[in-house]
Formats: structure tokens, sequence, C-alpha cells
């Protein structure tokens, strides 16, 4: 909606793509949260450790993937409004969905999971 495209067939296979990304991220990171959780320890200083454990590994895969489609985005030639907007879902949806996996996953988890760790 906000590139002006529309929600097409190859957009629709973007956001499945994205959905894989995005809950494989996020599920790696909690995975490693619980691991830390089983050490002695701080509970909040081992859900900092393992944000920054995870921090350079998500990043460079949401990179990786932002520049490998950056080409399709910005694409004028014939069957760019095919590649477009999958291109466009996949690169706006791994920008908010590293955000959301760097920053809000560990404040939900430290926030629901603490209780159980006092």
């Amino acid at each position: 909606w906000f590139t002006g495209e529309y929600l097409s067939v190859p957009a629709s296979v973007g956001f499945i793509a994205l959905l894989g990304v995005a809950v494989l991220n996020g599920v790696v990171m909690l995975s490693h949260f619980q691991q830390l959780a089983k050490l002695a320890g701080d509970f909040k200083e081992h859900i900092i450790q393992g944000a920054k454990d995870r921090l350079r590994p998500i990043l460079m895969t949401a990179t990786t993937a932002i520049f490998g489609l950056m080409p399709l985005a910005f694409a004028t030639g014939p069957g760019s409004e095919i590649q477009k907007p999958l291109a466009i879902v996949v690169i706006g949806g791994l920008l908010s969905s590293t955000l959301v996996t760097l920053i809000i996953l560990p404040i939900l988890y430290f926030t629901l999971e603490r209780k159980h760790h006092v």
C-alpha cells in the first residue's frame, strides 16, 4: 500500500516466505533464551546476552536478503510487474520483523517469563 502496488499473487507468495523467515528467527531466538535461562545467574542478563548472541546472525540474514532483492524491487523491465510486489513485501517485512525479533521479542520474553525465574 505504501508503494502503490497491488496485492497480487507474487505479493502473497512474498508474505508466505516472509512468515517463514520471521517465525524461524523468532524460534531460534527463543530457543537460545531458553538454553541460557537454564544456566545459573541473572535471568535478565541471560536475555541480554541471548539477544547479543543472535544479533549478528539475524542482521546478516536480513541484510543479505534485502540487498539480494533490491534489484527486483527497482526493476522496470519486462516481467518486473511480477517480481516487484514480491520483493517489496519481503524487503519491508524483513525490515519490520527483524526489529520485532531483536527488540520486542526479548522484552516480551523477559516480561512473560520472569515470574518463573525469580
